[in-house]
């Protein structure tokens, strides 16, 4: 064995055959040292990179501590009156849908499979738009508190599970500091407990650190409503979408401001159901399949096509006007289901 002048190691013909002999021996009585068994795989061009862990399959990114969860997505539902913020948990949330409810309120559908809260909510109530999302990440447990005979129906003809006070008590807790009924907290540990889920998911959208290559956007502007004027801006800082609710930051329990990678807003038909609320408000009903307009929001950037669903087992998918699939960044994502007949704003400027 020789140093060459760069300082490298220079391995005889000799010493190579001596190498292998001995780990030859080594290997008979299973005794192989890895370093050893490094040298000798880079000696013979054996060896190769270990290949990097599986992403989560709902976000793209790399799971904490290396492994993604043996377990299906869990969905949760979470208040989003001015009564019930600053809410809690959906900072945790792997992708987060918003879907127009009676009264001009909005409500949130909060998906996790990698990453846990002890505290969500506040939880409320299930509608018939639930579970025709959720069929296309399975068959995944569903959290929520109270429902219509109608919506309870819909989510056992899906094969959901329903998770609730009665069926998982020692999943959800009631918060004496806040009023009733915006004080239903669940932890997600106990409520994967409670519903057994099954194993990992397919991912559900397609993920690329490369930018599509949209228009240049800064802000967003989708008003539901008096109650849910949503805005969201681009920060260049945090790299990634801010949320507001008119000119107020929408921020969490933990103080920080609600922020995702990407924002899909799916423009959807919308009509009045059968189901009439206590003040005599029609429950709206979102139509999920066929196809429709859609907006890409990413990289401080949109993409303009459209999205498809042929049957509600299907995946959602997202293309270009020229057919081709639009990609996310990996990270949280939050889709607005947008009723087709309000306006999708968009400024160049951040807010």
């Amino acid at each position: 064995m020789t140093f060459t002048r760069r300082g490298k190691i220079t391995i005889g013909v000799g010493a190579v055959v001596a190498i292998l002999a001995g780990v030859g021996v080594l290997v008979l009585t299973g005794n192989t040292p890895a370093v050893l068994r490094n040298v000798v795989d880079t000696i013979t061009g054996d060896s190769s990179p270990e290949p990097p862990p599986p992403p989560c399959p709902l976000t793209g990114l790399q799971a904490r501590g290396g492994a993604v969860p043996e377990r299906g997505v869990l969905a949760v539902k979470v208040e989003n009156a001015p009564e019930a913020r600053p809410q809690a948990g959906l900072e945790k949330a792997d992708v987060i849908y918003e879907e127009p409810v009676e009264g001009g309120l909005t409500r949130f559908i909060l998906l996790f499979q990698c990453a846990d809260t002890d505290r969500v909510g506040p939880v409320r109530s299930a509608r018939t738009t639930d579970p025709d999302v959720l069929l296309q990440y399975g068959t995944p447990p569903i959290a929520y508190s109270g429902s219509a005979r109608k919506v309870r129906r819909a989510i056992a003809e899906a094969d959901l599970v329903g998770l609730t006070e009665s069926t998982a008590p020692g999943a959800f807790a009631r918060d004496p500091s806040r009023s009733a009924p915006h004080n239903l907290y669940a932890t997600t540990k106990r409520l994967y407990e409670a519903a057994e889920t099954g194993e990992i998911p397919a991912p559900v959208f397609s993920f690329s650190r490369r930018s599509p290559g949209g228009r240049k956007v800064g802000s967003i502007h989708l008003n539901f409503s008096w109650s849910s004027d949503v805005y969201w801006s681009w920060s260049k800082r945090d790299r990634a979408w801010l949320r507001f609710h008119g000119d107020d930051a929408h921020v969490l329990e933990s103080g920080d401001q609600v922020s995702v990678a990407n924002v899909v807003v799916q423009v959807v038909e919308v009509h009045a159901g059968e189901i009439i609320d206590a003040a005599g408000n029609p429950s709206p009903e979102v139509t999920l399949t066929g196809s429709g307009k859609a907006f890409v929001f990413r990289d401080a950037q949109v993409v303009v096509g459209r999205w498809e669903r042929a049957d509600l087992s299907d995946i959602t998918t997202f293309t270009t006007k020229a057919g081709e699939e639009i990609k996310l960044a990996p990270g949280r994502t939050w889709v607005e289901l947008f009723p087709s007949t309000l306006d999708v704003e968009t400024a160049k400027r951040p807010r």
